[in-house]
């Protein structure tokens, strides 16, 4: 097991001798094999024990970079060149990625090690890691449950020590719910704080690429080192970068809002009761809390599905077996390869959702379906705006039930749906949340708290996020 609770510490003892970098890799990529089962790993990158040795020598004489030696793991829609790019799906089951997305190239210039690519929802689309062409992951929890998704790989990884850190990409939830599911951390950065280069897109205007980690501290460290301006990718953001590692500060007394619809009916009495806990504590350490509204949350989960299943529908045109990937041998003509290879190499789910998506963009339902969603999208927009007027931070579940069942839901995709019924407004809204482990159910399955807070305020979030993580 690993002696060291986060980056620094592991630093520290590398310094000091009493941890040897090949070796910790080494134990990575043993539990990594010792743990298959799990199948949290499409991708396992043996070799990357050669890098250890010369990191160790750099962390030694002072010119490692900031994540020197951290074993990092990356959700297999991110690119690295040279290695696989399948988006666990059947349709670039050979891919090899000709470039480097910009977040992973951050990591490796800041000395990182990257130890493999990790399993996900098929185009990151889903709430359990049910959809993999690679075939289901399993909570290391409890292996009869999902870990959630679509970044299920990636919690997994980081919940059973197979890494430190893994990235993961959030689209409506798929970094908070498996977190919560898991019991880790997992930040779903500001929309354009992070550079979309390189990330497969689901939906353009939602996806974010964020870390897991077992700590607040591992969380602020990675996100300093990739967050920022990128001149390839037009949504990126050039602001400055905060000093998100030392400019924490969990002394303040923070406004914290509450919003009632978070806490309506469907909600598990375990996790409410868990919160409402927590939410004392804060009262107790001189916070203020109070009760906020957010009028159109009920109408997010409908307007999140409209939207995204729109820009997905308008992404994926691009996987039709004439340029790369997966092309069907049963084509005699243009037609029938478009449409075999599209029929044969995707899954179920990314079909249904081009087809909901293909449906809500076309003649006579665009006005009534994906321009009316953007005006609501507009409005819960809004809604964060005016809470963001009263309090710093937004409290709430992160998701309604806990880890269920493999199997459970897969017959029935609207409540499958539901299970993001308080991830999406984030990504709606394009502002930053965190998944916070707060304990365990009496089954002992993880019970994940949401912290919300203004657009590029992640430094806020992560203050009273670490408020929890001292408290423990």
């Amino acid at each position: 097991m690993l002696d060291y609770k986060n980056h620094s510490e592991k630093i520290s003892l590398i310094k000091e001798g009493r941890l040897s970098l090949r070796e910790n890799v080494s134990f990575f990529l043993q539990s990594i094999k010792e743990k298959s089962d799990l199948n949290a790993f499409n991708f396992v990158f043996d070799d990357c024990i050669k890098y250890a040795d010369s990191i160790e020598k750099k962390i030694k004489n002072g010119s490692a970079g900031k994540l020197a030696g951290m074993v990092i793991a990356i959700k297999d829609v991110l690119a690295l060149k040279d290695q696989p790019l399948t988006c666990s799906s059947n349709i670039l089951k050979d891919f090899i990625s000709l470039y480097t997305a910009t977040a992973v190239q951050k990591l490796i210039d800041e000395d990182a090690i990257i130890i493999g690519k990790t399993n996900c929802d098929e185009f990151a689309m889903g709430s359990s890691n049910e959809n993999s062409a690679f075939g289901n992951v399993l909570n290391p929890i409890d292996k009869s449950r999902v870990p959630g998704g679509s970044s299920g790989g990636s919690a997994v990884a980081v919940a059973a020590f197979l890494c430190d850190v893994a990235l993961g990409t959030d689209t409506g939830g798929s970094i908070r719910q498996p977190a919560a599911f898991c019991g880790i951390y997992g930040l779903k950065p500001t929309y354009g704080r992070v550079s979309r280069y390189g990330l497969t897109a689901f939906a353009s205007s939602f996806d974010t690429i964020g870390p897991f980690a077992r700590n607040i501290s591992d969380i602020a460290l990675v996100l300093s080192v990739i967050s920022g301006y990128d001149e390839k990718d037009s949504t990126s953001q050039n602001i400055d970068i905060p000093d998100i590692t030392t400019g924490l500060n969990s002394n303040k007394k923070y406004k914290i809002g509450l919003p009632k619809e978070y806490f309506a009916d469907g909600l598990n009495v375990e996790i409410r009761f868990a919160i409402l806990e927590k939410v004392e504590h804060l009262k107790k350490e001189g916070h203020e809390v109070i009760d906020i509204e957010l009028p159109h949350t009920e109408y997010s989960i409908a307007t999140y599905y409209i939207l995204t299943t729109a820009e997905a529908s308008s992404n994926l045109a691009r996987f039709d077996g004439a340029r790369y990937g997966y092309r069907s041998k049963e084509s005699n003509n243009l037609l029938n390869m478009y449409v075999n290879s599209r029929s044969e190499g995707f899954g179920a789910e990314v079909k249904r959702r081009i087809m909901l998506g293909t449906y809500v963009l076309s003649a006579g339902y665009y006005d009534a379906y994906y321009r009316k969603a953007q005006k609501v999208r507009k409005l819960l927009k809004q809604d964060f705006d005016k809470a963001f007027e009263k309090v710093e931070i937004i409290l709430t579940p992160t998701t309604p039930t806990t880890a269920f069942k493999i199997g459970e839901k897969t017959n029935d995709p609207l409540e499958m749906y539901l299970e993001d019924i308080y991830t999406t407004s984030a990504n709606l809204a394009g502002i930053p949340g965190i998944n916070i482990p707060i304990g365990k159910s009496k089954e002992e399955l993880p019970i994940g708290m949401q912290l919300m807070a203004n657009q590029f305020d992640e430094v806020t979030l992560l203050s009273v996020a670490q408020i929890f993580n001292l408290s423990e």
